[in-house]
């Protein structure tokens, strides 16, 4: 049965985007913390 005319589910669409965002930032600080570890590597073979 479909919601009557002019309601909108805006709560679940909120929630939808805010877990989404938390995947998002967290992907992209695994990526950000994985190309340190990999930078600190290259530099340390470097050097020596």
């Amino acid at each position: 049965m479909p919601k009557p005319k002019g309601q909108k589910n805006t709560k679940n669409k909120a929630k939808h985007t805010k877990l989404l965002n938390r995947k998002i930032n967290k992907k992209k600080a695994e990526e950000a913390l994985r190309k340190e570890k990999l930078k600190a590597i290259i530099k340390k073979s470097k050097e020596s």
